[in-house]
């Protein structure tokens, strides 16, 4: 898998969980861990930021002001 092919993943899986909006990288933590495996290691990378919904102006009658996915 090319990188902008798994990038374009992680942002599709982001945008079910969260809504629209970007993960900040103010407070923003990136851990990276290698686990063995008797096939080979693996690298586990954890990402932690906060998510900052996007704000919609001009929005017709009943659209959402924030980008929030509804809980």
């Amino acid at each position: 898998m090319r990188r902008e092919e798994l990038t374009e993943k992680i942002l599709d899986i982001k945008r079910e969980q969260f809504g629209d909006g970007i993960m900040s990288a103010i407070d923003f933590d990136l851990d990276i861990e290698r686990l063995p495996n008797p096939k080979g290691d693996r690298v586990k990378i954890t990402m932690s930021g906060k998510f900052l919904p996007y704000k919609y102006y001009g929005n017709e009658p009943g659209i959402a002001d924030y980008g929030l996915k509804e809980s």
